[in-house]
């Protein structure tokens, strides 16, 4: 399995095939664009009959060996084994069973179709970047130990990528985290979560903007080649592939129990703002797995839904993106984006490097095939799958409180937008499975808004907010951040 990137022309990605370990600990490839496998490996209907068998971590290694082509069997095996347990994912509700993983449950099935949650929440953070994360840190370790080498992440989180990237790379030998958060624009939960982690390896720093803001940084250190070569930078945003990947997993698990036989499709809702959620389920779909729609809801930063009405991808200003109740959301240029856009357009990598060059110079591109637009193939999105949704901050009000009240559930309020999307595109005789996002204790101001009493937390989160924190606060600016960077490294 080679690799190639949304920006390299034929000729430079036959010169450099890369493999899986090769841009495992890496995010952007070197020309700036983003890794997608050079084809993408099919799923055979035999398959799918004998993984409806299989325990979640016998489902992963039977779909990461299909794009770790390098890495023993037998290693990986053992990797999948030793991340996916009820032991690390134990944080389900009294109704679930955390041996189960990711378990679904069905909160309406009428006339209008079936819908249906799937819990990705029981990880060590309460949220669904532990899915992946967990795998990537015991990967990150096992690549680096066999190498003898170290790494320093440097990421970006708008809330919860933050700390399960922490909690997945706390203690692990040759690692260090320099995670980026905007400055007071997460829940207290979020933010107590990351900031009273005490490890040596991990360094919080809250930046003066918005979350767009910190994904700036790391394009711009991740774009200066020596200064990451020099100091082993690599990242576990969404746009690390080994992510994105690890995340196709629970879709094929969500398919596989909602359904009985493989002639049966489903659909997903997914909250999304980065686009990287929902990009593994793009990647399913491309391999062969029954979906027949793939739902984007997004919150009053809509970004990606305005592109799936119109298609005119418009990045939101700083000043322009909303500071909102569903805060993991609040984010206004898409960094996985990318990667579907680059099959949209035939994967012509000229063209995609073209419109998002557009997009750095003139704030976005149009694809609506109206005079004067960029192209016209937002007339092949339909063929993708894709359709998509916005929700307020009254709409998670009010899901909360319906959901609550049917189904006796307290959803977060990223899940909310979700549903509350999702209730719109239902299609009888497809099951509509919304991907939950976070457990709702981690949005409790909202949750004691809309409910009247506080969200339940799981044992051990009980009084979070007042352990002491660790963290410095610094400026957008890129020279600090670089100084900042190698200052901790020694490198």
């Amino acid at each position: 399995m080679h690799y190639v990137s949304t920006r390299a022309t034929s000729a430079s990605a036959a010169r450099n095939p890369q493999q899986f370990s090769d841009i495992l600990l890496g995010g952007l490839a070197p020309d700036g664009g983003l890794y997608l496998p050079a084809d993408y490996p099919q799923v055979t209907g035999a398959e799918l009959d004998a993984w409806r068998k299989l325990s979640y971590a016998e489902l992963a290694y039977e779909i990461l060996r299909k794009f770790a082509t390098d890495i023993p069997d037998a290693d990986l095996k053992a990797l999948t084994a030793r991340t996916y347990t009820p032991e690390v994912y134990r944080n389900a509700r009294a109704d679930e069973s955390s041996a189960d993983i990711t378990p679904l449950r069905v909160l309406e099935d009428g006339a209008q179709g079936k819908l249906v949650l799937q819990a990705l929440s029981n990880g060590p953070t309460l949220a669904f970047k532990d899915m992946a994360m967990q795998l990537l840190g015991n990967l990150f370790e096992y690549a680096l130990a066999r190498n003898d080498d170290e790494l320093n992440i440097f990421g970006a989180t708008s809330g919860d990528t933050g700390s399960a990237a922490e909690y997945a790379m706390r203690g692990k030998r040759g690692v260090r985290v320099f995670m980026l958060s905007p400055h007071k624009k997460m829940s207290a939960f979020q933010t107590a979560q990351m900031f009273s982690l005490q490890d040596p390896n991990i360094f919080n720093i809250a930046v003066e903007g918005v979350f767009d803001d910190c994904q700036d940084l790391v394009k711009a250190v991740s774009n200066d080649l020596e200064f990451k070569a020099r100091q082993k930078i690599g990242t576990v945003n969404s746009i690390n592939w080994a992510r994105v990947v690890a995340q196709v997993v629970y879709y094929f698990r969500g398919y596989l129990a909602a359904t009985t036989a493989n002639s049966q499709k489903v659909s997903f809702t997914v909250p999304s703002g980065n686009f990287g959620n929902i990009c593994a389920g793009h990647i399913a779909r491309m391999m062969g797995l029954p979906i027949d729609k793939l739902v984007a809801a997004t919150n009053e930063n809509d970004v990606l839904d305005e592109f799936f009405r119109t298609g005119v991808y418009r990045v939101r200003k700083p000043a322009e993106t909303f500071h909102t109740s569903s805060p993991s959301m609040d984010i206004s240029k898409a960094s996985n984006f990318e990667r579907f856009v680059y099959e949209l357009v035939g994967r012509d990598a000229e063209r995609t490097h073209a419109l998002f060059r557009k997009v750095d110079t003139h704030g976005g591109f149009d694809l609506s095939g109206a005079p004067g637009s960029d192209g016209d193939e937002f007339k092949d999105v339909a063929k993708f799958g894709f359709l998509s949704g916005r929700s307020t901050h009254l709409d998670r009000l009010a899901t909360i409180r319906d959901v609550a009240d049917d189904y006796g559930i307290t959803i977060d309020t990223h899940t909310a937008d979700g549903i509350k999307v999702a209730r719109e595109h239902l299609q009888p005789g497809v099951p509509m499975i919304v991907l939950e996002t976070a457990l709702a204790a981690k949005f409790n101001e909202t949750i004691l808004e809309a409910l009247g009493q506080d969200a339940e937390r799981p044992a051990g989160f009980e009084n979070i907010e007042s352990l002491p924190q660790r963290f410095v606060v610094m400026p957008a600016d890129v020279g600090r951040m670089k100084a900042y960077i190698a200052e901790h490294t020694g490198l």
